[in-house]
């Protein structure tokens, strides 16, 4: 009796004391979007199956097909495929004729699902969000005890989600619109022949990226990471660039070299613990003229500018990647994936750069030059 009743009154106390009965509208309304996002976050891993499996690809090779038809081209089991192809279908992922029931995808579909290495592929990053439901579990245990989750310590599959997810990015934009958008004539500096440092270099997609735009530079990849500098240098060997792309594992804080014209941090300044000191670090080693980019996530000023999709998958990230990274290197500095420009420009200060200005964008990204 004492242990029911211990436990009613602890149900009870659970729920909020000024809950009252909601609007009906309203509760409707919410209803339906949370039913919404449950139908994406389900779909989204049949996204990374038929990615992993090849059926875009093979749907976009062979056009319009039936699911037997896609079964004996891949080699798959006819009823699964079927039943994939029909939740592209409602999806919106691929297109479906009821009289014959065949499916294909539309060119922007393939495009975005099949066209690996286009500019707008985008199914293989999508490979992120799998990894981050596998660390839930870790980071629940963050919350409950230190706050830190390091980066190594992340399932496996975020590392190369990661680089797929920003690779169309920095193919399509870093050496065509972001380096030339650069004060200081850095893009001519690189084309005579300039240094680079590519901090938090990754799987290396950018330094392969800075090294074939401009060939008679020479880059070097620093990342804590060494799994990704394992990768790294597979790319760059891959690439036909090992010749002038050097990687080394190495904390952002403790930049080796000097004398670079162009220092890079693509997409992860907001995950380091001591942003300042990093930026500090770079000012020391840049040449004179020498400029720092910093790629970011596009966020708003405030939180009701970031109610988008864009905000939305990026503060996500942020709970469950970027903050507990930043916080298991220490300092007190931890921006996040949204931190608004004044953020950064107050990082850039404090590190002694006399500018800090937003000079390219991306519907997803921003392009901060710092000069000192």
């Amino acid at each position: 009796m004492t242990t029911a009743t211990t436990t009613s009154a602890t149900t009870t106390s659970a729920r909020p004391a000024t809950a009252r009965r909601p609007d009906q509208d309203r509760l409707d309304d919410f209803l339906a979007r949370v039913a919404t996002d449950q139908a994406a976050g389900m779909h989204l891993s049949t996204v990374v199956l038929g990615e992993r499996l090849g059926l875009y690809r093979a749907l976009a090779a062979h056009g319009p097909s039936g699911a037997a038809d896609l079964a004996t081209a891949t080699g798959y089991d006819p009823r699964l495929v079927l039943e994939w192809l029909r939740v592209q279908a409602v999806s919106g992922y691929c297109e479906h004729d009821p009289a014959t029931d065949r499916f294909w995808l539309t060119p922007a579909q393939q495009a975005c699902l099949a066209d690996e290495g286009g500019p707008t592929f985008v199914a293989g990053g999508l490979t992120t969000v799998s990894a981050v439901h596998r660390g839930i579990e870790q980071v629940a245990a963050a919350f409950r005890q230190e706050g830190t989750v390091a980066w190594g310590d992340h399932d496996p599959g975020l590392f190369s989600g990661v680089a797929r997810a920003f690779r169309p990015a920095f193919e399509t934009h870093l050496a065509t619109a972001w380096i030339p958008a650069l004060s200081g004539a850095i893009d001519a500096r690189l084309r005579a022949g300039g240094r680079v440092a590519d901090v938090a270099c990754g799987f290396g997609t950018s330094s392969v990226v800075i090294a074939r735009a401009y060939p008679q530079a020479t880059v070097a990849g620093f990342d804590q990471h060494d799994l990704s500098i394992a990768a790294a240098r597979r790319a760059a060997t891959e690439a036909a660039v090992a010749d002038r792309v050097t990687f080394e594992v190495a904390d952002a804080a403790a930049l080796p070299g000097s004398d670079y014209d162009l220092v890079c941090i693509l997409n992860a300044l907001h995950e380091m613990g001591d942003p300042v000191g990093v930026c500090r670090r770079v000012r020391e080693a840049l040449a004179d003229g020498g400029r720092l980019m910093l790629v970011e996530p596009v966020a708003g000023d405030t939180l009701a500018d970031n109610r988008t999709p864009v905000g939305r998958s990026f503060l996500a990230a942020s709970t469950m990647i970027c903050l507990p990274s930043a916080r298991s290197q220490g300092g007190e500095r931890h921006l996040g994936a949204q931190a608004p420009d004044a953020a950064f420009a107050e990082v850039a200060r404090d590190a002694g750069f006399s500018r800090c200005a937003r000079v390219a964008q991306t519907p997803l990204h921003r392009v901060l030059e710092l000069a000192a």
